[in-house]
């Protein structure tokens, strides 16, 4: 993953790939990341979305989920076939349920129409942080009696498996095992994992944490490790 931050040299390294069939849209946004020392390739629709990631390897996508040839969920479903780069949708749906089914097919954040420029690039820088690779060291290997969490690696492996986590459940896992032993609040864990306009759609929360206890406590009804404190939030121990 390319590095970013606020030196323009390291941002020049960044690659973003827009996807939206209004072009004053992407205009806007090409003005605005180009401005930002990024590079930007931009599609018109679905298709032409894979095949320029495929070929360019971007650092993150920006998506409008209603496009002219496919629908954008569809678009996140192959990405996510054989890529993990940050997906951040952009669409003019307002429902929870379409933002869900967005989130569950593997975006990484949701920003809905008409949104503030400053607030998706935010969003963006964020994206493409929790994606890098963390630094070497002992404290990036977490591990408990039943599983072993590396996240340098981005891996989590227990009774000598690797366990497949949806990017949403890794980062939930993530800012948990990071705070391990801490209480993390309910808005705290909205606003890291789902973006800054997120801190009160408590049920992404409860979703996703019954997730994470099937896939790795060995009895998600009587929690060992991913504890839930009635009202205020979530604790990981070890």
């Amino acid at each position: 993953m390319s590095p970013t931050g606020g030196n323009p040299q390291a941002q020049a390294l960044t690659r973003v790939l827009v996807v939206d069939d209004e072009p004053q849209i992407v205009r806007a946004l090409v003005i605005n990341l180009k401005a930002r020392h990024y590079e930007v390739d931009a599609a018109h629709d679905g298709a032409t979305a894979l095949r320029l990631a495929a070929a360019r390897h971007p650092d993150v996508v920006v998506l409008d989920l209603g496009l002219p040839d496919m629908d954008g969920v569809e678009v996140i479903k192959g990405l996510r076939g054989w890529s993990r780069v940050p997906i951040l949708v952009l669409s003019a749906r307002h429902s929870s349920d379409e933002k869900v089914q967005a989130l569950d097919a593997g975006a990484d954040d949701y920003v809905t129409k008409p949104f503030g420029m400053d607030e998706l690039l935010a969003r963006l820088r964020a994206a493409v942080r929790r994606a890098e690779p963390v630094p070497g060291g002992d404290e990036v290997l977490v591990e408990t009696a039943g599983f072993t969490v590396d996240l340098a690696a981005k891996k989590v492996h227990r009774a000598g498996k690797d366990i497949r986590l949806t990017p949403t459940e890794w980062h939930l896992l993530e800012v948990l095992v990071r705070n391990s032993g801490r209480l993390v609040s309910q808005k705290q864990l909205l606003r890291e994992v789902w973006g800054p306009s997120y801190g009160t759609e408590t049920n992404y929360l409860r979703v996703y944490m019954a997730q994470l206890r099937r896939k790795l406590e060995a009895d998600p009804a009587h929690p060992r490790h991913f504890i839930t404190e009635p009202g205020m939030g979530y604790r990981f121990e070890r």
